[in-house]
């Protein structure tokens, strides 16, 4: 194995027992940030492993000078993780074990600089597919012998919190923000990437009575393509017994360009602007849409690919073939547009509007 290639595994390895042993930790209160962190840390390593081994050097390559690669204060500008998804995964975009990262490269930027333990229960699923995603892969590319598996055991746990992500929000403010994205991404994605156990891996915990054979394991997995008919019928029937019935409203956090218009308006105020021979609203339809284009926030009407948004303001809506905006795009329009500069920008043809009093 070649020096690099064994550099960045080792880090890989590293990094991801460290952030299983932190999460694992009882009296660490700052779980999710730390863990994802480092296995996002992990993750990259993992992959700069991989394209190492393949003789493809993970570095940025100079837009002007493609045979040269870029630098940071005299090292190589490394592919962070969402190059190196795009490096690995190709055009699978729909690949469940990619939207999982997705996920959590979004998600890690809400939560760096925050203190959001509240939402720890909220992303079990997701956290525990990503470290099971991560030893998959290591055997896929560098054999058994590099796993976590042999090195990890289960955590003596308490029964965890059932609380929801409403919940995290009404004890914790902060944590508003982080759970609206969490909402917005699981409802971005098909249903199928969403039941995947790649994406998030779920399970019953279910006390039984002892068992009489003295070398039985305490806490055994089974696999759900291993089960046969009769018993996979059993289980399902389990699930929906105890299964919650909160009821589900679709789009429930999102908003159409209109209400994007009016809220801002709302907050920054409503004037009527002469631009060229005509009287208009200034925060309209028409400045709305530069806003999205200048900002790269969705595709254009009649892209073949809707869904590529920029997931923290803007979500595709298949059925309607339409798209909703969030609360975070709303903020960020009024935050820009304070500044009269922002708004002459998007119009860099036309004379400085003139504001026009009300009759």
């Amino acid at each position: 194995m070649k020096k690099a290639v064994r550099q960045a595994l080792e880090k890989a390895r590293d990094s991801g027992l460290l952030a299983v042993e932190v999460y694992n930790k009882p009296a660490v209160k700052f779980k999710s940030v730390t863990y994802v962190t480092l296995m996002v840390i992990a993750w990259t390593a993992l992959f700069h492993a991989v394209f190492f081994k393949r003789l493809i050097k993970p570095y940025y390559r100079k837009p002007k000078s493609p045979k040269r690669f870029e630098r940071v204060d005299g090292d190589y500008k490394h592919w962070e993780l969402g190059e190196c998804l795009s490096q690995y995964f190709g055009s699978d975009s729909g690949n469940p074990v990619r939207k999982n990262l997705e996920f959590f490269i979004g998600l890690r930027n809400k939560i760096e600089h925050r203190t959001v333990p509240e939402i720890d229960s909220g992303i079990f699923g997701e956290c525990q597919a990503m470290l099971l995603n991560f030893d998959e892969i290591l055997q896929q590319e560098f054999g058994a012998k590099y796993c976590l598996r042999e090195c990890l055991s289960f955590a003596l746990q308490m029964y965890p919190s059932a609380e929801g992500l409403g919940e995290a929000i009404k004890k914790n403010p902060a944590a508003k923000s982080a759970a609206g994205f969490i909402e917005q991404y699981r409802s971005s994605i098909t249903a199928n990437i969403l039941g995947s156990s790649k994406f998030s891996f779920k399970a019953f915990l279910i006390e039984i009575a002892n068992h009489p054979g003295k070398g039985t394991l305490a806490i055994q997995f089974v696999n759900w393509e291993k089960l046969n008919d009769e018993q996979r019928e059993a289980l399902e029937k389990l699930v929906i017994a105890i299964k919650p019935k909160n009821p589900s409203v679709a789009n429930a956090d999102t908003i159409t360009a209109g209400s994007v218009c009016k809220k801002v308006a709302a907050a920054l105020g409503s004037p009527t602007v002469q631009r060229g021979k005509k009287l208009v609203q200034k925060f309209n339809l028409d400045w709305h849409t530069r806003c999205w284009r200048n900002k790269t926030v969705r595709p254009p009407s009649g892209s073949p690919n809707p869904e590529k948004t920029e997931i923290r303001y803007c979500v595709y809506d298949k059925r309607h073939n339409d798209y909703g905006y969030t609360q975070a795009w709303v903020d960020l329009l009024i935050n820009e547009f304070s500044n009269p500069a922002a708004y002459e920008a998007l119009y860099p043809n036309d004379r400085p509007a003139k504001p026009v009093d009300k009759p």
